[in-house]
This record gives structure tokens, C-alpha cells and sequence, in this order.
């Protein structure tokens, strides 16, 4: 999901940046034109650092600027179909719940979250199941598998969709509660032998 990545370009340094040295200045300029932008490859970049110019520049007839070759690191974001994740509930509503990933929201439709009917309840700004009695609400942590990934030109037009439902994914206790049912449900081996296995009647001791 986040990765780093090392870039080249041509960046123009304006005059009122030749005070400055030139790697800060070229620096400020790459965070201005790139971070909280969509790079269609590689996805959202976040963070710039490690500016470095490449040699002297030139300057073209015309402009009164630098045009500076440079090459720095980019810390980007880019999710993943089938990527497990960890995060809290960022708002519930009637049709999911919108879960933090990085830098956008990701959403777990309704019928994403559980094997079960859910229902959303206004007062209390929760989503309970009808047979399961399974309870998400808002800030509490959840585990989920990224099933749809629509990366766009802007980070705000991108959607990312959810799902809970596989066994091992949800809250922590969902997890823990299916655990317990699957053993609760299965009668060790020794056991079944045991209740199958009728003890022999005494023989009667013949007499004489």
C-alpha cells in the first residue's frame, strides 16, 4: 500500500528563487506541484524529500527562470485488491461504514460487513445484525480485505470498496466469537468414541 519511490524531472526555479539554495528551493517546488496529488502509476504521493539537482540548469531564451533536472524520493500510496487491512471506522451510515486508509476513506458496503441482515439505527449511530447480534460503530478497529480499487485523477474522485464477510476478517471479537463456535461445534475425537463405546456386561458366573 505505501511504497517509496525514486523520481526524475525538470523543474523551473523562478527568479525570486535564486537566493535560496538551489536543492531547497527545487524541494519547496516539487512538494508544491506534487504532494496530495494523483500520479497515475504509482498512485497517491504524499511526501517529498531528498531533492537533488542534476547538474547546472539551463535557461531558455525568453524565460527568466532556471530549468533545473532534479531527482528525489516520493512516499506514495497506491492500495491493492486482495490487501488485508487494519483500521478504524471513520463514520457509519445507512449503506456501510467509511473506514481511514491513508490519505482517502474506504467503504464497506452493508452487505460487505457480515453474514447477516444489518440494520442502521439513527439515535445511536450504529449498525447491528439481525440474527448474529454483531455490533460496528464508529472508531472501533476493523480488519478487511480491499475488493474494488477505482484510482482517479484527483485523490477526492478515488473509491476504494471493502469487505468483511470471509472468516478471519472484522472486529477482533467477531473473529474470536467464530473461532469459539467452530470448536464448540466439533466433538474432539476421544469424545465421540467414548459416548459410541458401550462398557461390556459382566459376564455371569456360571455355576457349578
Amino acid at each position: 500500500m505505501y511504497n517509496i519511490i525514486n523520481v526524475s524531472d525538470r523543474v523551473r526555479v523562478p527568479p525570486e528563487y535564486f537566493g535560496m539554495d538551489i536543492d531547497t528551493a527545487t524541494a519547496q517546488i516539487l512538494r508544491d506541484k506534487y504532494e496530495r496529488r494523483m500520479d497515475p502509476d504509482n498512485g497517491i504521493i504524499l511526501a517529498i524529500w531528498n531533492s537533488k539537482s542534476q547538474g547546472d540548469g539551463v535557461v531558455i531564451p525568453g524565460d527568466g527562470a532556471a530549468h533545473m533536472d532534479v531527482s528525489f524520493d516520493a512516499l506514495v500510496f497506491k492500495p491493492a485488491i486482495n490487501e488485508i487491512v487494519e483500521s478504524d471506522v471513520a463514520e457509519i451510515v445507512e449503506f456501510g461504514a467509511f473506514v481511514t486508509l491513508g490519505p482517502v476513506e474506504g467503504l464497506i458496503h452493508l452487505s460487505q460487513i457480515a453474514n447477516d441482515f444489518l440494520s442502521y439505527n439513527k439515535r445511536t449511530g450504529m449498525l447491528s445484525g439481525k440474527e448474529s447480534k454483531k455490533v460496528l460503530r464508529k472508531g472501533e478497529q476493523v480488519c478487511a480485505k480491499i475488493s474494488t480499487v477505482s484510482m482517479k485523477n484527483n485523490v477526492s474522485d478515488t473509491k476504494i470498496g471493502l469487505t468483511m464477510r470471509p472468516d478471519g476478517l472484522g472486529k477482533s471479537e467477531w473473529v474470536e466469537q467464530r473461532e469459539k463456535k467452530k470448536v464448540g461445534g466439533e466433538k474432539p475425537e476421544k469424545e465421540d468414541r467414548a459416548e459410541g463405546k458401550k462398557k461390556p456386561a459382566k459376564e455371569e458366573k456360571k455355576k457349578e
